[in-house]
Parts: structure tokens; sequence; C-alpha cells
């Protein structure tokens, strides 16, 4: 029985060398399109795949001999879970293995914003030395929200200890999470008492665009606002208005709403510059969760979660 294996994005080569150690033969194509997995997949027992790849009901139904397929990180939208799972094959996902990245580069990004680390070196490099113009914001004593309490915006609240701040949150889908550090809170209150709100959700249909023009418009004073889950969760020319009208006191984005540049419309081209050129905007390439050390464990825990290791 054919023991194939479709790796569809780039990854660390300990991912290929333990499933070639458990007799599996792999299949690396990094820069595969959607259509070329529609040709590989007939023969393939297992798929891996990340951000690129739509695995829906066509795929599925072609990879007649498709046993499980592992997504490498969180957020399961590109992949058609419920007809997968009707058809017995296996899905899982590993947002174990890059939450920490996460939250660290969460805290990083806003420390460099409510500091103005990136605009004063931004000015430095053009021979401006600005003090004044420049004065921080101390993150101490400050209240967080934190919309999600998932992977991701659990270890964000982990990640911010010793920095004195006051730590909220709120999950539709969870209850019962709240310790002494983090203070389970509904919608109302994150909107009450929030100076600093971060987005740690997936993106499905009630998710999206969630923070548009009154999630902007309902908080009781401005915040500092932060994204680094997924890009169609905000509205971007929403969050615009809010950024120029002082509703929003800075952003820190890792993900965009479109992040295909290539595809940009004149609009998606002027909303990227306005952000790029925004002194209170810190926005990343969507590398929060893409460090060295998360290429290891992500396919590790979607091995070990296959009962492959």
């Amino acid at each position: 029985m054919s023991k194939k294996v479709l790796i569809t994005a780039k990854v660390h080569p300990y991912l290929v060398d333990q499933l070639e150690t458990k007799g599996f033969e792999v299949d690396y194509q990094p820069s595969i399109t959607y259509e070329e997995v529609y040709a590989a997949i007939p023969g393939c027992v297992g798929l891996i795949v990340t951000t690129r790849i739509r695995v829906d009901k066509q795929i599925i139904d072609h990879g007649r001999e498709l046993q499980w397929i592992g997504r490498l990180g969180s957020g399961m939208e590109l992949i058609d879970v419920p007809y997968a799972e009707s058809k017995g094959i296996h899905c899982v996902s590993s947002p174990e293995g890059n939450r920490d990245p996460v939250g660290e580069q969460a805290v990083g990004m806003l420390l460099s914003l409510m500091h103005n680390v990136l605009k004063s070196n931004l000015e430095l490099r053009k021979g401006i030395w600005e003090r004044d113009g420049n004065r921080a914001y101390e993150l101490g004593g400050k209240t967080v929200a934190i919309i999600g309490y998932g992977n991701t915006g659990s270890t964000f609240a982990r990640k911010l200890k010793g920095f004195d701040v006051n730590i909220i949150a709120y999950d539709k889908y969870r209850k019962g999470f709240g310790t002494n550090e983090v203070k389970e809170v509904t919608l109302e209150e994150v909107y009450a008492n929030a100076d600093v709100v971060s987005l740690h959700l997936p993106l499905t249909e009630e998710t999206r665009y969630i923070a548009n023009d009154s999630f902007f418009s309902a908080f009781a004073h401005p915040v500092w606002f932060m994204n680094t889950a997924r890009g169609k969760l905000v509205k971007n020319s929403d969050l615009i208005a809010a950024l120029e009208d002082g509703r929003v006191r800075g952003a820190c984005l890792d993900v965009l709403e479109n992040e295909k540049l290539t595809t940009y419309s004149a609009e998606d081209k002027e909303q990227l510059a306005y952000f790029l050129a925004a002194s209170n905007v810190v926005l990343t390439p969507h590398i929060a969760g893409y460090s060295h050390e998360a290429s290891i464990r992500m396919p590790r825990v979607v091995l070990e979660k296959l009962n492959i290791l």
C-alpha cells in the first residue's frame, strides 16, 4: 500500500526526515499550485499544508486514499474540515507550535508602538533627532484586553507578565479561564476598560471584519489596536478612519486584509501606503509565528497528533 505524503509548503528538513524515517514516501513541492495539488493528490495518504493551498471538496474527493491532513500553524479556514472528516480523513493543526513567537512579537510590537521605537529609528535614518515628539507611553498600569483566549491569546497574556498591566480577556466560546492574573470579562467590559485591545481569533464567517467601524466606535476611550491573527478580521478602511479621527491611538498589524501584493487594487495600494507612512502604525509581513524554533515545533506537534512520532 502507498504511504505517499504531499508537502505543499516550505518546511524544515526535520519534517521530511521524520516522515521518511517512519517509512513514508515524501513528495516535497513547496511552490506547488492548486492545480498541481489536484494532479498529485491521488495515491497520497497524507497532506501537509500551511496557508497557501485551499483544500476543498474537489481536492478531497480526488484524494481517494487520503487518510490525514496536517496544518502547520493555526487556523483551518482553508481546509473543508467537516467534509474531510465525513470522508474519514483526520485533520490536525499545530497552534501549540508557534504560539510562543506570536506572543513574543505581539509584546515587541506593542512596546515598539508605545515607545516610538520604530518611528524614532526611521526619523534618525533621515537625520532627525527628536525627543519630545517621541516621548513614550508606559505599558505599566494600562489595561490590555485580549479578544479570543485560545493558544495565542493566552500566550500573549503569559508574555505580558512582569509589565504590571491589568489583563482582561473575552472569549465567546470559552468560559471559566480567569485566573488571578487574567480577568475573564464580557465584550462590554472590554469596550469600557481597554487601553490596548488585541485580536486572537480564527477567521470564520462570524469573525470576518469583526474589527469594523462600529467596533472601533464602541470603546469608551481611544485604544492601541493589535492584530496578529488573520488580516480579514479587520476592515482596513474602517481602521484607517479610526486612526485618522483618534478612536485608535495606534496599531500593530502583522497581518493584512489582502496579503497578496501582486493582486492589489488601487484601493489596496492606497491603504498599504497609508499604513507604511503612518507614524503610529507598526506593520510586519505575517511573520509573528514564523520563528526558527517554531519551524521544528509545528511539524513535531502535527506528527504527534497523527501518532506518527
